[in-house]
């Protein structure tokens, strides 16, 4: 007895959408599983997967919504638990928009450093990643009035806000 047409279409169907799954799955995890997303350059494929309204409306509210990869789970954790001294600012948030955002934080945040520091590093311009891509970017650059700090990354990277950070989008301002 033969298959009825329509159930070897909706085999092919099945077996080319797992196929399509596993190789983003793959992707997602080769991205995921580095250090602030060396593996994938600038990191926009993970970041528009990493989007959430709450996310991005919460935190663009006073600066760029930095992408999820660019800590990991435990810098994320012990600045999201601390809002009220939020670098200065008293950033709260109610408990229930708190759950919303950190599973995406947690999901999408890059590999945690080995050996672990004492305690997590909550500034991104501090870590290690951010250190060694920006070594050489001089005093002069950083003092910049319209950069006025490392952590202002649209002054550089003119797509840091759509999560691109390709060198092919970088323009420094004179």
């Amino acid at each position: 007895m033969q298959a009825p047409k329509h159930w070897k279409k909706l085999t092919l169907v099945s077996i080319t959408a797992l196929v399509l799954i596993g190789s983003m799955q793959e992707s997602v995890g080769r991205y995921h599983g580095s250090e602030r997303g060396e593996s994938g350059e600038g990191g926009n494929a993970a970041y528009l997967r990493a989007n959430n309204a709450t996310w991005q409306a919460e935190c663009s509210a006073c600066h760029m919504a930095y992408p999820p990869s660019m800590l990991p789970a435990s810098s994320w954790k012990a600045m999201m638990s601390d809002l009220p001294n939020h670098f200065g600012t008293d950033a709260s948030l109610d408990e229930a928009t708190i759950q919303e955002i950190m599973p995406l934080l947690e999901g999408f945040a890059a590999k945690e450093p080995s050996p672990a520091p004492e305690k997590p590093v909550l500034r991104i311009t501090e870590t290690r990643w951010f250190k060694r891509q920006h070594d050489e970017i001089s005093d002069r650059t950083w003092n910049n009035p319209k950069v006025k700090s490392a952590s202002n990354c649209m002054a550089c990277h003119t797509q840091a806000d759509k999560g691109n950070f390709d060198e092919d989008n970088v323009r420094i301002p004179r």
